[in-house]
Protein backbone atom coordinates (compact mmCIF):
# COMPACT_ATOMS: atom_id res chain seq x y z
CA UNK A 1 0.00 0.00 0.00
CA UNK A 2 2.79 2.25 -0.23
CA UNK A 3 2.18 5.73 -2.12
CA UNK A 4 -0.91 5.91 -1.14
CA UNK A 5 -2.77 7.26 2.01
CA UNK A 6 -3.74 4.04 3.19
CA UNK A 7 -1.17 2.23 5.42
CA UNK A 8 -1.14 -0.83 8.13
CA UNK A 9 -0.61 0.56 11.69
CA UNK A 10 2.90 -0.33 12.19
CA UNK A 11 3.94 1.59 9.00
CA UNK A 12 1.76 4.42 9.92
CA UNK A 13 2.89 4.77 13.81
CA UNK A 14 6.66 5.55 12.29
CA UNK A 15 5.20 7.79 9.64
CA UNK A 16 3.18 9.65 12.50
CA UNK A 17 6.65 9.48 15.06
CA UNK A 18 8.73 11.58 12.49
CA UNK A 19 5.72 14.08 11.83
CA UNK A 20 5.79 14.42 15.69
CA UNK A 21 9.20 14.79 15.89
CA UNK A 22 9.02 17.59 13.62
CA UNK A 23 6.62 19.66 15.69
CA UNK A 24 3.27 18.32 13.93
CA UNK A 25 -0.05 18.27 15.30
CA UNK A 26 -2.05 14.93 14.40
CA UNK A 27 -5.73 14.47 14.80
CA UNK A 28 -6.98 11.36 14.86
CA UNK A 29 -10.71 10.54 14.59
CA UNK A 30 -12.64 7.23 13.62
CA UNK A 31 -16.32 5.73 12.36
CA UNK A 32 -17.52 3.39 9.36
CA UNK A 33 -18.18 5.68 6.61
CA UNK A 34 -20.73 3.24 5.35
CA UNK A 35 -22.50 5.45 2.29
CA UNK A 36 -20.05 8.72 2.44
CA UNK A 37 -22.38 12.11 2.72
CA UNK A 38 -22.09 15.40 3.46
CA UNK A 39 -22.04 15.06 7.03
CA UNK A 40 -19.16 12.94 6.48
CA UNK A 41 -17.31 15.42 4.80
CA UNK A 42 -17.83 18.20 6.57
CA UNK A 43 -16.85 16.58 9.85
CA UNK A 44 -13.90 15.38 8.70
CA UNK A 45 -12.97 18.63 7.23
CA UNK A 46 -13.61 20.18 10.72
CA UNK A 47 -11.50 17.58 12.50
CA UNK A 48 -8.95 18.02 9.74
CA UNK A 49 -8.68 22.06 10.60
CA UNK A 50 -7.43 21.01 14.69
CA UNK A 51 -4.38 19.94 13.00
CA UNK A 52 -1.25 19.59 10.92
CA UNK A 53 -2.59 15.69 9.64
CA UNK A 54 -5.38 13.97 9.85
CA UNK A 55 -5.62 10.11 10.40
CA UNK A 56 -8.87 8.77 10.10
CA UNK A 57 -9.34 5.04 11.57
CA UNK A 58 -12.11 3.13 9.47
CA UNK A 59 -14.16 0.19 11.14
CA UNK A 60 -13.31 -2.90 9.18
CA UNK A 61 -16.81 -5.04 8.02
CA UNK A 62 -16.46 -7.69 10.50
CA UNK A 63 -16.65 -4.77 13.84
CA UNK A 64 -19.82 -2.81 11.59
CA UNK A 65 -21.69 -6.38 11.74
CA UNK A 66 -20.95 -6.47 15.54
CA UNK A 67 -22.08 -3.19 16.33
CA UNK A 68 -24.62 -2.27 13.37
CA UNK A 69 -25.99 -5.74 13.10
CA UNK A 70 -25.79 -8.14 9.95
CA UNK A 71 -26.84 -5.64 7.25
CA UNK A 72 -24.08 -3.58 8.30
CA UNK A 73 -22.01 -2.55 6.07
CA UNK A 74 -23.55 -2.07 2.87
CA UNK A 75 -20.21 -0.56 1.05
CA UNK A 76 -17.39 -3.03 1.60
CA UNK A 77 -14.17 -2.40 3.77
CA UNK A 78 -11.71 -2.08 0.45
CA UNK A 79 -14.27 0.14 -1.11
CA UNK A 80 -14.77 2.84 2.27
CA UNK A 81 -10.86 2.58 2.53
CA UNK A 82 -10.52 4.23 -0.80
CA UNK A 83 -13.54 7.16 -0.74
CA UNK A 84 -11.98 7.79 2.85
CA UNK A 85 -8.63 7.91 1.19
CA UNK A 86 -9.83 10.16 -1.98
CA UNK A 87 -10.83 13.22 0.53
CA UNK A 88 -8.73 16.17 0.20
CA UNK A 89 -9.06 16.64 4.18
CA UNK A 90 -7.56 12.98 5.21
CA UNK A 91 -3.77 12.80 5.02
CA UNK A 92 -3.59 9.13 6.12
CA UNK A 93 -6.42 5.83 6.74
CA UNK A 94 -5.88 3.18 8.73
CA UNK A 95 -8.71 -0.40 9.02
CA UNK A 96 -9.03 -1.33 12.60
CA UNK A 97 -10.90 -5.02 13.10
CA UNK A 98 -11.29 -4.12 17.06
CA UNK A 99 -15.08 -2.78 18.14
CA UNK A 100 -13.57 0.37 18.77
CA UNK A 101 -10.16 1.85 17.88
CA UNK A 102 -8.29 2.07 21.21
CA UNK A 103 -5.66 -0.04 20.19
CA UNK A 104 -5.32 2.47 17.32
CA UNK A 105 -4.77 5.80 19.62
CA UNK A 106 -2.65 3.83 22.00
CA UNK A 107 -0.30 3.47 18.64
CA UNK A 108 -0.14 6.32 17.27
CA UNK A 109 -0.68 8.66 20.30
CA UNK A 110 -2.29 11.83 18.62
CA UNK A 111 -2.23 14.79 19.86
CA UNK A 112 -5.99 15.93 19.08
CA UNK A 113 -8.62 13.24 19.46
CA UNK A 114 -11.61 13.89 17.74
CA UNK A 115 -15.43 12.33 17.35
CA UNK A 116 -18.66 14.04 16.66
CA UNK A 117 -20.72 16.73 18.97
CA UNK A 118 -23.36 13.37 19.50
CA UNK A 119 -20.56 12.04 21.86
CA UNK A 120 -19.98 13.04 25.59
CA UNK A 121 -16.40 13.13 26.36
CA UNK A 122 -16.38 10.77 29.07
CA UNK A 123 -17.85 8.09 26.37
CA UNK A 124 -15.29 8.90 23.79
CA UNK A 125 -13.02 5.85 23.38
CA UNK A 126 -9.13 6.94 24.52
CA UNK A 127 -10.17 10.32 25.53
CA UNK A 128 -8.34 9.23 29.29
CA UNK A 129 -5.36 7.81 27.41
CA UNK A 130 -4.75 10.66 24.95
CA UNK A 131 -5.22 13.20 27.89
CA UNK A 132 -2.86 11.42 30.13
CA UNK A 133 0.15 12.31 27.64
CA UNK A 134 -1.42 15.73 27.36
CA UNK A 135 -3.03 15.46 24.32
CA UNK A 136 -6.57 17.00 23.93
CA UNK A 137 -9.98 15.84 23.29
CA UNK A 138 -12.18 17.77 20.83
CA UNK A 139 -15.50 17.67 19.48
CA UNK A 140 -16.90 19.05 16.51
CA UNK A 141 -20.63 19.34 15.74
CA UNK A 142 -22.20 17.54 13.09
CA UNK A 143 -24.47 18.54 10.24
CA UNK A 144 -27.93 18.10 11.41
CA UNK A 145 -30.48 15.26 9.77
CA UNK A 146 -27.09 13.80 7.61
CA UNK A 147 -26.41 10.27 8.87
CA UNK A 148 -26.39 6.90 6.99
CA UNK A 149 -29.28 5.34 8.69
CA UNK A 150 -31.84 8.16 7.45
CA UNK A 151 -29.89 7.21 3.80
CA UNK A 152 -30.71 3.60 4.30
CA UNK A 153 -34.13 4.74 5.67
CA UNK A 154 -34.77 6.54 2.33
CA UNK A 155 -33.98 4.27 0.44
CA UNK A 156 -36.04 1.54 2.07
CA UNK A 157 -38.63 3.84 1.54
CA UNK A 158 -38.30 3.90 -2.10
CA UNK A 159 -37.69 0.29 -2.47
CA UNK A 160 -41.39 0.16 -1.72
CA UNK A 161 -42.61 2.38 -4.18
CA UNK A 162 -42.76 0.32 -7.61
Amino acid sequence: MSGTKISSLSALKRKIERLKKNGKRIVFTNGCFDILHYGHTKYLQDARAKGDYLVVGVNSDSSIKKIKGKNRPIINETDRLKVVEALGCVDFVVLFKETNPLKVIMALKPDILVKGSDWSKKKIIGADFVESYGGKVQTVKLVNGRSTSAIINKIACFSGDK
